[in-house]
């Protein structure tokens, strides 16, 4: 997007649990997403909240209460086509997670998102959110 800050750490995040485990691209995101956005949830707020009103025509509540709707909707979303959302649904316990940041590093992915923010402790709480 010409002008729009770009946050691929969904992709990047979901591209190891890939190679690790084998999961398509749509099973990773939908795992991820939901997980990153609770933890990034008060550098989103702006966009999540709009995101809430835009696609989900959530606009009632407090901004966290539709920022939890929103995300809530999303996960709701993704099952709903048959797309299950917690790394558990795989039969993946969260052993693999610091094998996960160990690729990360490997791969000089430890500074990711729009703002550069999600270092390897964040892609951490991340992954462990996801379980």
């Amino acid at each position: 997007g010409a002008g729009v800050p770009q946050d691929w750490a969904t992709h990047m995040l979901g591209h190891e649990l890939t190679a690790m485990h084998g999961l398509d691209h749509a099973q990773t995101l939908a795992i991820v997403l939901p997980a990153l956005w609770n933890e990034k949830r008060e550098t989103k707020r702006a966009k999540l909240l709009q995101y809430a009103e835009r696609v989900w025509n959530i606009t009632e509540g407090s901004d966290d209460e539709r920022i939890d709707a929103a995300i809530a909707a999303t996960r709701n979303f993704f099952e709903q086509l048959g797309v299950p959302t917690h790394l558990s649904d795989y039969g993946l316990d969260g052993s693999s997670i610091p094998a996960l940041l160990k690729k990360l590093e490997e791969h000089g992915m430890t500074q990711l998102g729009e703002n550069h923010d999600i270092t390897l402790d964040v892609s951490r709480r991340i992954y462990e959110a996801a379980r």
